[in-house]
């Protein structure tokens, strides 16, 4: 089920409305933070993700970057072969893939960075979620644009984003 279909707002005569997801881009740190390490300032991340309140997307390059990382030593000792494919199976299937993105209108300081500033743009994203300084530093500029550039603890400063738990 896609995160749109399952994101349900109030009851409305008796049916549940759906809710549009919001649209947010999640950079290979704290993807690795969800997914490979469970860090707990990411679990209200991870739950409105779990929920179907968050839509994440990714393209060619953010995936690239995603397999190279999760080639390096350290997580080919940490996690078997199997469980890699399994987790990358998992994130396909959750984020929407879109095309490439044109460039955007902020630069970030480190140029392997940009390529989540781009997606974000193009895909018109709501919000990155990441820890890098780099990207951060650029956030008051993107709010202007409507993009929130925040760390995964901050989820709560995402506008008309529905946290309560569910039933």
């Amino acid at each position: 089920m896609l995160p749109a279909e399952r994101a349900q707002g109030a009851t409305e005569g008796g049916r549940a409305a759906l809710r549009t997801p919001l649209v947010v881009v999640i950079d290979t740190n704290v993807w690795l933070d969800l997914f490979v390490f469970h860090d707990p300032a990411s679990q209200a991340l991870a739950h409105a993700l779990r929920r179907g309140s968050l839509q994440p997307v990714r393209n060619q390059r953010t995936d690239a970057e995603l397999l190279a990382v999760l080639a390096r030593p350290q997580f080919v000792a940490k996690l078997p072969s199997a469980a890699t494919a399994n987790l990358l199976r998992h994130w396909q299937e959750l984020a929407r893939g879109v095309p490439e993105s044109p460039a955007a209108p902020w630069v970030c300081g480190d140029p392997a960075d940009q390529k989540f500033l781009d997606l974000a743009y193009g895909a018109r994203a709501r919000a990155l979620f990441t820890k890098d300084r780099a990207l951060l530093r650029l956030a008051r500029a993107a709010r202007r644009d409507g993009l929130q550039i925040i760390g995964p603890g901050a989820l709560r400063d995402l506008p008309a984003l529905d946290l309560a738990k569910p039933a």
